[in-house]
């Protein structure tokens, strides 16, 4: 199911996405909604700098493992 969600933008963040849009040939819509999610997704991820960082600390990759089967296995308790 669709939502409708009014947007209130300024003027001159308006015309660069609309001018982005007609560039694209789609709908303003279109251009928001993947600009949003694309945007979520990146916040998700680890940048390949950080993530070449993580992996070489053997230590740190050894605990998450070991707090991963723990969580799997259900021990301990979440903190939040």
């Amino acid at each position: 199911m669709s939502r409708v969600v009014t947007l209130r933008l300024p003027d001159e963040v308006y015309e660069l996405f609309r001018s982005r849009a007609k560039a694209d040939n789609r709908p303003l819509s279109n251009l928001i909604e993947t600009a949003a999610i694309r945007h979520l997704q990146e916040e998700e991820l680890v940048a390949p700098e950080e993530m070449r960082e993580i992996l070489a600390d053997r230590s740190l990759v050894r605990r998450l493992r070991q707090g991963s089967k723990d969580a799997r296995a259900g021990k301990g308790r979440l903190v939040g």
